[in-house]
């Protein structure tokens, strides 16, 4: 399905809901292409229809990049948070020491700067110099650390900006790669949503009846086990309530889901935190073979691992899979399989 992601503007909330763009059904007929008069409709329809599903897998891979810079770009402004915070801190605990060590320097100069080994020596009891010389010495120690711990302070803070600087500017760095990618899903959303429109009404309501790609009449093998534990039941159950729900791309929900976005909440639900990306979350366990495959697995799709679903049992999965299709239900075999694992 095509994965959306949320706003690309700084800490968007979790879920929020992206309408895709509407169609522009005055440039529908350049998209298709200028079909020739004699051309056989079925296949004018057949090439639409494929270029259609290839531009929502077009869509759901750049979709999942956004979701990972927006991911990264969240961890990246607790980074800067932290750092700042840090660094505040250290500014407080300059500043003391730098106060500290001004009162010795304006209580030598208010003594006029005489050495306090004279100053001791001219002292009225001469007899107790050297257990006065020995406390000097400690009271010299102190200080000597007191400026040692002034520099490294200093150094620590200057290090803890350094950081906080490079966190930032890689920080923006991921807000510029989550806008490109959210104008590449857009773009190509806007472009299948122009080939569909353009489509007759009998080929579109058969497009949106149908999956994705690859044959929905076959079911593979795959044995009617129990889940694979009690979170994979209870993340199942919760994927089962969202059926019906929309899809909106960048979206975890609970008002709407992308692929990943689904399977990422389902899992919450049942007190597991997955990643946000499908190609993360197929490496969120270990992985069995699709005939061992138990309600609650994740079943990625494409080499690419561009979509995730969650297996339910019966040879089916729950998914959220495309633009304008709610969750629901579709044969594990919608596409090519590439992995199924076990949280």
């Amino acid at each position: 399905m095509v994965s959306h992601r949320r706003s690309t503007q700084p800490g968007p909330n979790r879920g929020a809901r992206i309408t895709v763009l509407s169609a522009a059904a005055a440039t529908a007929a350049a998209t298709l292409g200028a079909a020739t008069a004699n051309a056989d409709p079925q296949d004018t329809s057949r090439s639409a229809k494929a270029r259609v599903d290839r531009l929502y897998s077009e869509a759901e891979r750049a979709a999942e990049q956004y979701n990972a810079a927006d991911e990264n770009a969240g961890r990246l402004r607790g980074e800067v948070s932290r750092a700042r915070d840090r660094a505040a801190r250290g500014q407080e605990h300059l500043n003391r020491l730098r106060t500290a060590l001004g009162s010795v320097v304006s209580a030598q100069y208010r003594s006029g700067g005489l050495d306090p080994s004279l100053a001791l020596l001219l002292s009225s009891d001469p007899d107790t110099y050297l257990d006065r010389a020995a406390t000097l010495d400690r009271l010299t120690e102190r200080r000597s650390a007191e400026v040692r711990e002034l520099q490294q302070t200093q150094r620590t803070l200057a290090q803890t900006r350094a950081e906080a600087a490079r966190a930032l500017a890689e920080l923006e760095r991921n807000r510029a790669a989550a806008t490109r990618h959210k104008q590449t899903v857009e773009r190509k959303l806007t472009q299948a949503q122009q080939l569909l429109d353009a489509l007759p009404a009998v080929d579109r309501a058969d497009f949106e009846r149908a999956s994705r790609s690859g044959r929905y009449d076959v079911f593979p093998a795959v044995a009617d086990l129990p889940a694979g534990s009690a979170r994979a039941a209870a993340a199942v159950a919760a994927a089962r309530q969202a059926l019906g729900r929309p899809y909106i791309w960048g979206a975890d929900g609970p008002g709407g889901f992308d692929c990943s976005g689904l399977t990422q909440w389902a899992y919450a639900q049942a007190g597991v935190s997955l990643p946000r990306t499908s190609q993360a979350q197929r490496y969120a366990g270990h992985l069995v073979p699709l005939s061992e495959a138990r309600p609650g697995d994740l079943v990625a799709y494409r080499a690419d691992a561009g979509h995730i679903a969650m297996y339910v049992g019966n040879g089916q999965v729950i998914h959220a899979p495309y633009p304008g299709a709610p969750v629901r239900y579709d044969p594990v075999g919608m596409m090519p399989v590439s992995s199924v694992t076990r949280v």
